[in-house]
């Protein structure tokens, strides 16, 4: 039994969900999202999505939490948005941002310049004596994840020092250098 996929979605105000064959849509202020799915059920009932399933077969019980979740990110992304930030820490670590192009210096010989989708607004944060900080914003939970971890696997975090890009509140494993 499935506790994820059993409770509904609640819809917040200002927030449309509409269903077309094997697809769903969902608008609200910042953005529109869809979705394809299949094998579930899901009805719009007075602002709650339920999502039943026909049978308990292994693809069907896995599908129903799945969709759930995924209507969740959704609602909660085109009502309130995510965010992602990410740390460059290490001595010259840099970022800047010009529009939806992000320039990073890692400490390589070249710059790297990454273009972003138009879905995701990016702020590049520096302040004297601490860390830069890449900001992402987006309506799509997914989306942003994606970018964030593109941009983490630049330069990942050594266990050493810790230099390299992380998120913001990650802990890290740290190792002993070599005792002399």
């Amino acid at each position: 039994m499935s506790r994820i996929g059993n409770s509904p979605v609640l819809i917040p105000e200002g927030v449309t969900v509409t269903l077309d064959e094997g697809l769903i849509t969902v608008k609200g202020k910042l953005g529109e999202l869809t979705q394809e799915f299949s094998d579930i059920e899901i009805k719009i009932e007075d602002n709650e999505v339920i999502l039943e399933r026909s049978s308990d077969k292994k693809n069907f019980k896995s599908k129903h939490g799945l969709y759930r979740a995924l209507i969740q990110n959704m609602v909660e992304g085109v009502s309130n948005g995510f965010t992602k930030e990410l740390e460059l820490v290490g001595v010259g670590y840099r970022a800047s941002n010009q529009g939806q192009v992000l320039d990073l210096a890692l400490g390589f010989s070249h710059n790297i310049v990454l273009e972003l989708a138009p879905e995701v607004k990016v702020e590049a944060i520096s302040e004297k004596g601490k860390n830069p900080i890449v900001k992402l914003t987006s309506h799509d939970k997914q989306l942003v994840g994606q970018v964030a971890a593109k941009i983490r696997s630049f330069r990942k975090p050594e266990p050493y020092k810790g230099k390299g890009i992380k998120f913001v509140g990650e802990q890290l494993r740290r190792k002993a250098g070599k005792s002399a």
